[in-house]
């Protein structure tokens, strides 16, 4: 049946759904590539709870949503962004998070890496000894929990550190102490408007001298590093000086098929947002990219690119709510609602442009089910035929 999708400008177009999702099943471990996916976080739908209260998470869910990306060989990379960390999951939900899919990824022989921040600090500015003992707090709970940790760029420090120094003395304090390997995240202000500035200047070029200064003064202490900052050459020029041993997460979700293909003289692993909703796909292009056929990996993966520009974009941070709609559309949750209430923080043009992205890709393992939930929620918005 065809369903009426809204534009941009307000005009409804007909669109045919598929009828048959693409075959995608679980295979061999990956061989070429470490990939993870940043999973999102399922709302409990019933909790009685406003915008601004702590989160409320359906746990059986959230953990179901891990099972299925182990189940297809993905990492999860979890309690980061796209669990909506610091917008809606605070620390206590964020540690709960940890402790439950760090145990789910024990019991089911999953890969998983957490998000180690400094969001317990109250707004109000922090001094350094503030955000390093905050940043110490949530190492002991991710390295308890038999997690690799993943340092995130911190809003505090953002706010405190005054030039670059402040950034080496931080780091440099929080790897001394690391029991294992971490990976080090630059996420840009694309994704969090208060992260500007972040390794201590604006300029890209500097702020790139004093990431790669941290990492070279503990090479033994970095497993790698996860670059989100929607610049391919940048990045690519990033790798290529790091120290040897040390990889490079693609964080681009622009430019995913052709950084981790890579060069001559190198390829970038991946740690994507974009890899919750193109989970089966994904692993279905790196199990075809362990053979060596390159090509064939491309052609997997490059047209998944413009669903993914068309969720993160401007305003990238809320790149979140397009993942939860097709995870909803996917028959992965039973709704479509949101922590913190984000489900609204798109239109409904945006929203159906993402269902038609993804069900002309064959994203949803029931295509009836993904088009009677995406008519319900038109309807819902006062769309009729």
């Amino acid at each position: 049946m065809t369903l009426h999708l809204p534009d941009a400008h307000g005009a409804l177009r007909a669109y045919e759904p598929r009828t048959e999702p693409l075959a995608l099943t679980p295979g061999a471990p990956f061989t070429s590539r470490t990939v993870f996916s940043a999973a999102h976080v399922v709302a409990d739908p019933y909790a009685d709870v406003s915008p601004d209260s702590p989160a409320a998470v359906d746990w059986d869910a959230t953990l179901a949503f891990r099972r299925h990306l182990w189940a297809h060989g993905l990492g999860v990379a979890e309690a980061m962004d796209t669990a909506q960390r610091g917008m809606g999951l605070d620390w206590a939900g964020a540690a709960e998070l940890i402790r439950r899919s760090a145990a789910e990824a024990k019991a089911t022989g999953g890969r998983i890496a957490c998000g180690v921040g400094t969001d317990q600090l109250p707004g109000t500015p922090a001094t350094l000894a503030e955000v390093r003992a905050a940043y110490e707090e949530q190492l002991a709970v991710v390295e308890e929990s038999g997690a690799q940790p993943i340092l995130m760029a911190s809003r505090a420090l953002a706010a405190t550190a005054r030039g670059p120094e402040d950034y080496l003395e931080t780091y440099g304090h929080l790897l001394r102490q690391a029991a294992e390997p971490v990976i080090l995240h630059w996420l840009g202000p694309m994704f969090d408007p208060a992260l500007e500035g972040y390794w201590g200047s604006a300029d890209l070029d500097a702020a790139t001298d004093t990431f790669l200064d941290v990492i070279a003064a503990h090479p033994d202490k970095v497993d790698g590093i996860k670059v989100s900052l929607l610049d391919a050459r940048r990045e690519v020029d990033l790798r290529r000086r790091l120290p040897q041993g040390v990889r490079c997460y693609t964080g681009d979700d622009f430019h995913y098929p052709e950084l981790i293909a890579g060069d001559d003289q190198g390829f970038s692993h991946a740690l994507l947002g974009i890899f919750d909703p193109l989970g089966p796909l994904a692993a279905e292009a790196v199990r075809v990219l362990d053979t060596g056929n390159t090509d064939g990996f491309r052609a997997l993966l490059d047209p998944t690119v413009g669903l993914s520009r068309h969720l993160f974009q401007t305003p990238t941070r809320f790149y979140k709510t397009g993942v939860v709609l097709l995870a909803w559309l996917a028959g992965h949750q039973s709704h479509f609602t949101m922590v913190g209430g984000l489900q609204s923080a798109r239109s409904l043009p945006h929203l159906a442009r993402a269902y038609e992205l993804a069900d002309r890709l064959g994203l949803f393992p029931d295509p009836k089910l993904a088009e009677d939930r995406m008519r319900t929620l038109l309807h819902l918005y006062g769309v009729t035929p």
